[in-house]
C-alpha cells in the first residue's frame, strides 16, 4: 500500500477528524494539518496526495467573519484541478460543492443527532460502499445542504436531508454526515454547539445522543472502509 501525504482543513479546535486520524496512523501514512483558528498557513498543493476538509460551524459564505475561506476555497478548487483525492466531512461537504459549481443553501430541516441514511441503488453498487446495508445509522450535525454538482453521483439521502453525499470522479467525496465521530469529539461538540440546539424535528437531545455509545464502533467500521476503497 502506498504511503500517502494526507492534509486536513480544522476550522474549529473542537471538531478534529477523529476516526481518520485513527486510520491514517493505522495505515502509516504521512498526516499534516492546516488549523485555521490558529492562522495556520495552506501548504503547496504538490506537497499533498489528499486534501481532508472538517466540519465545523460556519457557513461557507462567511467569509467577511471568517476570511480564511477565502484561500481555503481557492485551495480546494487547485486540489480538485490538481487530481487530488479530496474528501469533505458536513461543511468539508459544502465547500466542495460550491468548488464543484453547485448551490449551497440552507436545509428545511437541521439535523443533529443520530439518523438514518439511505444509499442510493448507484452507491451500493459502486466501490465506496459495495456491500453495505442500504439504511445504516450515522451522526449528523448541520444545517446547510447543497445541491448535486454537474457530472456527479448522488450516494445517500435522509429523511431531513436529501443530498447526504455525492462522489465526483471517482476521487472527490463530499459526506454530509459523520462517520469520525469519538465519543471524546461528540462530547466537545456538544459542549461548544449549545446554541443549535433549537427544537426541530430531527435535533435530539444531548443525552440522547450520548448514550448512543454502541454506534462508535460501527461507525469507526464505516470511516476505515470508506477511506481504504478511496485509496
Amino acid at each position: 500500500m502506498k504511503k500517502l501525504n494526507i492534509h486536513y482543513f480544522q476550522h474549529v479546535s473542537y471538531e478534529d477528524p477523529g476516526t481518520i486520524l485513527e486510520w491514517a496512523l493505522d495505515r502509516g501514512h504521512n498526516l499534516t494539518s492546516t488549523k485555521f483558528y490558529e492562522n495556520e498557513k495552506i501548504p503547496d498543493v504538490s506537497q499533498t496526495d489528499w486534501l481532508i476538509i472538517m466540519g465545523g460551524p460556519m457557513n461557507i459564505y462567511e467569509e467577511a467573519l471568517y476570511p480564511w475561506l477565502v484561500e481555503e476555497k481557492k485551495f480546494i478548487k487547485l486540489a480538485i484541478d490538481s487530481g487530488k483525492t479530496v474528501i469533505g466531512i458536513c461543511l468539508g461537504s459544502q465547500l466542495i460543492a460550491e468548488a464543484l459549481g453547485a448551490r449551497v443553501f440552507k436545509n428545511d430541516e437541521k439535523e443533529i443527532g443520530w439518523f438514518d441514511i439511505k444509499l442510493s441503488s448507484i452507491a451500493i453498487a459502486g466501490k465506496i460502499f459495495k456491500g453495505a446495508e442500504k439504511l445504516f445509522n450515522v451522526f449528523h450535525w448541520h444545517s446547510d445542504t447543497f445541491d448535486l454538482p454537474p457530472n456527479s453521483t448522488h450516494l445517500a439521502s435522509s429523511e431531513g436531508c436529501r443530498n447526504q453525499g455525492f462522489i465526483y470522479r471517482n476521487r472527490i467525496l463530499a459526506l454530509q454526515f459523520h462517520c469520525e465521530t469519538t465519543e471524546d469529539l461528540i462530547r466537545k461538540m456538544l459542549e461548544n454547539g449549545r446554541d443549535d440546539f433549537t427544537p426541530g424535528k430531527y435535533v435530539q437531545k444531548a443525552a440522547d445522543i450520548l448514550s448512543k455509545k454502541e454506534m462508535f464502533e460501527s461507525n469507526k467500521y464505516i470511516m476505515y472502509t470508506i477511506l481504504d476503497r478511496m485509496q
